[in-house]
């Protein structure tokens, strides 16, 4: 690609790639006229780079992903951030308008640096502490619609309620858990395009056996509501999403509880979200769909290989 508008210019040599290289006989600018890397400035080899998504999208730590592709620590880390925030512009640009049916959402606790009482007592700042990933998820095609990473709290439900609007077109119907703040910001953000039902779970007290174990307390009792409109009482479930919070804790190390796998900064955290959702929409089939997601809901022709998802958000 020339770089500057003189047209008197020769061969000067190659790049360490083997690239032609080209210099300007007025200005002295040099250029190539090799495609740019999907990796940017980082001087990885392509496959390298894709063996460490994959094992970042399997679960692996980034301690282990290192050890297990002979890199260093902070390579791993700077490729994650670098398509990590690829992937997030990535979805954002491509998760809009969708027709959808069925809409379920819920919220994944998870800490970064330390957990709450830790960081009220030590002072640290608000991007430490207990934090939470607000996921949507389509019924049908399994596909992840919206995400938000932040806080459990009214504003960060509406900020996610407000992704979720955009995400979405037409008349569909909702389901949530007892969380409420959902009731007002749902209808505040997309009003009559939806009916909206709630699963309300009651908790007993943990028996004395339990009182050791690491486990939530027994359900003592599972009610629907209608919140808005009227949707179908039978169809009121978040069982989808719940499992896909499961997914989360297995493919995403750092939210693996009980363990030293933690995110210890709020961007790690926010950028390997990204790149795993991106990942598990448009790369990994789907075992009841036996495809991907993105397939399912029309947003891809084909399952796109982790190459492919390195050059596409490249372009984000």
């Amino acid at each position: 690609m020339i770089v500057c508008s003189h047209i008197d210019h020769k061969k000067f040599g190659r790049d360490r790639k083997g690239n032609q290289r080209y210099r300007c006989l007025l200005c002295g600018k040099t250029w190539t006229d090799a495609v740019p890397s999907p990796l940017g400035v980082m001087r990885i080899d392509r496959k390298l780079a894709e063996q460490i998504i994959k094992c970042l999208c399997e679960g692996v730590s980034v301690r282990a992903t290192a050890r297990l592709t002979n890199t260093c620590k902070q390579t791993v880390i700077d490729l994650m951030l670098l398509v990590g925030g690829r992937c997030k512009r990535l979805l954002d640009s491509e998760l809009r308008g969708l027709a959808v049916e069925e809409i379920q959402v819920d919220e994944a606790w998870q800490f970064i640096f330390c957990k709450a009482k830790t960081a009220a007592r030590k002072g640290y700042g608000p991007e430490t502490g207990d934090s939470y990933l607000f996921t949507a998820i389509e019924r049908n095609t399994k596909l992840m619609v919206a995400w938000h990473f932040g806080k459990r709290d009214q504003w960060h439900t509406e900020a996610f309620c407000a992704k979720l609007a955009r995400a979405t077109s037409g008349h569909f119907m909702v389901s949530s858990d007892g969380w409420n703040p959902y009731r007002s910001a749902i209808v505040r953000h997309l009003g009559n395009r939806i009916e909206h039902g709630v699963v309300v779970k009651t908790f007993g007290p943990s028996p004395e056996t339990d009182q050791r174990q690491y486990s939530p307390a027994p359900i003592v009792s599972i009610k629907k509501e209608q919140a808005f409109n009227l949707p179908k009482m039978d169809r009121i479930c978040t069982s989808h999403v719940e499992r896909q919070n499961l997914n989360l804790r297995t493919f995403v190390r750092r939210m693996t509880r009980l363990s030293n796998g933690f995110s210890k900064k709020w961007e790690n955290h926010e950028a390997m979200i990204a790149l795993y959702i991106a990942h598990y929409n448009y790369c990994r089939p789907h075992g009841t769909l036996g495809t991907t997601p993105a397939v399912a809901s029309g947003l891809a022709s084909h399952r796109w290989t982790v190459r492919e998802l390195l050059e596409k958000s490249a372009t984000h």
